[in-house]
């Protein structure tokens, strides 16, 4: 049981290992276009799925009234904060071992380094827990079927050997976004099962591709949009289908 998520986490980590291991010998120019491909990627997704939905108004709905109630709460704030703890708190048990680590693994007190691995950890997280791969396998996964989560799992290995490679180890610690998020809608989807209908599921991955589509804009370094705040989203859409439906 949940074989699809477990096997998601691997990859995501050893992903993570080669990103950063071999980061260093891309060069510049190599790790922006391929940020920009990521980003053009995600865009593409994100736009099939919008386009797809019948239900726009409740997807408007979801996403405005959700992301005033992630605003109110800060979770896009939370989540940085998270990242910026497990930063110092892997740095300082390194350190109190007195392991020595590959150099790009050690968090600086430069508050650049610090910023950036907090923003992999969101940026990655995100990506890897949005979108219709994630909705759909996991309730499969939920349900005793992992295929749809074993192909997202070696979508997310190679992403995450390119972002990576651009924002360290920050990275690898979305494996534990992965893990909660993943596990907890498998666990939903086989006490709720035959509650979620087609039209439920059709509204929330339309929801995630306007969150995507957040997301790609930041990969193509056009507007930091705050994506993490949306995410009440995904839960207000099946809910709206249910209550107008």
């Amino acid at each position: 049981m949940y074989v699809g998520t477990l096997v998601n986490v691997v990859t995501v980590l050893l992903g993570t290992i080669v990103g950063v291991v071999l980061g260093k010998r891309f060069p510049e120019r190599v790790r922006t276009t391929i940020t920009a491909a990521l980003g053009l990627l995600t865009a593409a997704l994100a736009v099939r799925e919008v386009i797809a939905t019948d239900d726009f108004v409740i997807v408007l709905a979801s996403v405005l009234l959700g992301s005033v109630i992630g605003e109110l709460a800060k979770i896009e704030q939370g989540l940085e904060t998270l990242g910026m703890w497990l930063q110092g708190r892997f740095a300082g048990e390194a350190k109190r071992l007195d392991v020595e680590l590959p150099e790009a693994s050690i968090p600086e007190v430069d508050g650049d380094r610090e910023s950036r691995f907090a923003e992999g950890f969101v940026i990655a997280s995100l990506v890897f827990v949005i979108g219709p791969l994630t909705i759909l396998g996991s309730i499969n996964d939920g349900l005793g079927d992992p295929e749809l989560l074993l192909v997202k799992a070696g979508l997310d290995g190679f992403a995450s050997i390119a972002f990576a490679s651009i924002y360290g180890w920050g990275v690898g610690l979305a494996a534990l976004t992965v893990l909660v998020v993943q596990l907890s809608i498998a666990l939903a989807a086989s006490v709720l099962d035959g509650v979620l209908t087609v039209r439920m599921i059709d509204a929330l991955a339309a929801t995630g591709g306007v969150l995507l589509l957040g997301i790609s804009l930041r990969l193509l370094d056009i507007k930091h949009v705050r994506v993490a705040n949306m995410l009440p989203a995904l839960v207000l859409a099946p809910l709206f289908v249910w209550w107008f439906g």
